[in-house]
């Protein structure tokens, strides 16, 4: 059972997303521990989209990511970086980051780095996608949570707070049904996904990325 669970997290980049009930859904993506009652005793709130860059740059770039998609973490290690000193910090784009849940982990991995409130959101994305094959390939569900939680340590959230991030339930429910919309919405089907100003793009590398959008600046 645990090899298959690594090989849907190793693979999920070529992952066809299946939208199934609320129930299959809870039963999904569970929280780390057993507190599990908080779910049903309140409904669905707001989630809050991560953004970085000027909100009237004249490029909008969602991602649509998993944070156990290798092929995510090479992205943010490799493009992302660079996408945020040439285009982000000089407000030439919006940065939107939607995460995309193809297991309870990535779930898990969400709400740590949701715990750490908008303001330092991308430093502990990175951080998680960094030590991917660290937590990612721990030999159980308590290992990868506390992998997961060493993250959120060192990022410095304290015990407390990292109790009361991986028991929200209505949390977990709230960000299940919102990644569940986006992406039946934008037909998203795989990770990473790009939508530039509205336009769906598979991964891509750098250096294509900037023809796109070197491209679209020329015009506008």
């Amino acid at each position: 059972m645990r090899k298959l669970s690594l090989l849907l997290i190793f693979f999920g980049s070529v992952y066809f997303l299946q939208f199934g009930s609320e129930r299959e859904h809870r039963s999904k993506f569970d929280l780390p521990y057993s507190v599990n009652a908080e779910e049903a005793s309140e409904g669905i709130k707001p989630i809050a989209e991560m953004i970085q860059g000027d909100e009237y740059a004249p490029i909008e770039i969602i991602e649509y990511a998993s944070y156990t998609c290798p092929h995510c973490a090479t992205f943010h290690a490799d493009v992302y970086p660079k996408l945020k000193i040439n285009y982000i910090d000089k407000g030439l784009v919006k940065f939107v980051y939607r995460e995309v849940y193809f297991d309870k982990y990535g779930m898990w991995a969400s709400m740590i780095a949701r715990c750490a409130g908008p303001d330092r959101f991308f430093g502990m994305t990175d951080q998680i996608y960094r030590k991917q094959s660290d937590w990612a390939r721990a030999e159980s569900d308590v290992a990868i949570v506390t992998q997961l939680r060493k993250i959120g340590l060192l990022a410095g959230l304290d015990e407390t707070q990292l109790n009361a991030c991986l028991q929200d339930g209505v949390k977990l429910r709230s960000l299940v049904e919102w990644y569940s919309e986006n992406a039946k919405r934008d037909e998203i089907k795989s990770t990473p996904t790009l939508i530039i100003n509205g336009e769906k793009h598979s991964n891509q590398s750098y250096e294509k990325l900037t023809e796109k959008l070197d491209e679209i600046l020329g015009k506008s």
